[in-house]
């Protein structure tokens, strides 16, 4: 079977429509160090629905503005070149996904707000480390795409897939061991198609691929990486949402050491945590493709 359900999934993949010309651009511009407001306003003005989607986020209650923005170069500016790059990126991939829980398998809205939890902490993780605020959105979006490949898994075999993460509970082990032991395949494997298929270089990528397997990754995202693996753990643990993983794995000493913070930083994380995936649930409407 193994064989037969990967090559439904890679045709399942193959066809999921690619980012459209703008995001990709919007994704090439911003990988330029030198990149400007004034260069992303050129292409993004060209799509009228992430002008609109531009607008929707600075003018929402995550931000809270007194008055209203409309003038889509003041908006680029006050957001930032990386949210609005994270912003065009979620449009698109959360723009291909069902919007509704289609397949037994994973309960959508637990799973996205699960997500959310990985974002939203792995971005004040990041915040209480001293990163550079410029660079937190990467956190965010990292964390919030890390199990997109469970999507395609839900989707290509959704009753098996129920039956996965109910061999997982049953077993006492990870989603992620389950999928291997009854798919013969993982989550991380359909997200390296998904990252494959869509160009999705850098430290969201590279988190999609290799969340499970961090004790051998070697390339130069690392820190994204190992937060958005603390991230995981610990929504997991405070049961935010669900994303069809009872039993996550326990994390390995090099993380900690590698972040150089306890376990215990999330203590202070998880008072405002639940508050702030409220205001990111706007971030990920704004998403939708009924936005």
């Amino acid at each position: 079977m193994e064989a037969d359900f990967e090559k439904k999934l890679k045709e399942h993949i193959r066809n999921m429509p690619s980012l459209p010309t703008s995001v990709a651009k919007v994704l090439e511009i911003c990988n330029n160090p030198n990149t400007s407001p004034a260069d992303l306003n050129q292409v993004i003005s060209l799509d009228p629905v992430l002008v609109g989607r531009v607008l929707k986020l600075i003018n929402s209650a995550y931000y809270g503005l007194g008055q209203p923005v409309t003038n889509l170069a003041r908006a680029i500016i006050m957001l930032g070149i990386n949210t609005v790059k994270n912003l065009a990126l979620s449009t698109a991939v959360m723009g291909h996904l069902p919007s509704k829980n289609k397949a037994p398998g994973l309960n959508m809205e637990g799973f996205w707000r699960h997500s959310l939890g990985v974002g939203v902490s792995a971005k004040l993780l990041a915040k209480k480390r001293g990163i550079d605020p410029k660079l937190t959105e990467e956190y965010f979006t990292a964390g919030l795409l890390h199990d997109i490949g469970k999507i395609p898994l839900n989707a290509v075999l959704s009753n098996q897939y129920m039956l996965t993460i109910s061999a997982g509970d049953k077993e006492r082990k990870s989603l992620f061991h389950a999928e291997e032991s009854t798919l013969g395949l993982n989550h991380c494997t359909a997200g390296a198609m998904i990252k494959a298929a869509w160009k999705l270089d850098g430290a969201v990528g590279d988190t999609i691929v290799h969340h499970h397997n961090y004790g051998e990754y070697t390339e130069g995202h690392k820190d994204v990486l190992y937060s958005i693996v603390a991230a995981n753990w610990f929504i997991s643990f405070s049961g935010i949402g669900f994303s069809g993983d009872r039993h996550p794995e326990k994390l390995q000493a090099q993380v900690w050491e590698a972040l150089g913070v306890s376990m215990e930083i999330f203590d202070e994380i998880e008072k405002v945590a639940n508050a702030e995936i409220e205001k990111a649930e706007v971030f990920l409407k704004i998403n939708t493709l009924s936005g």
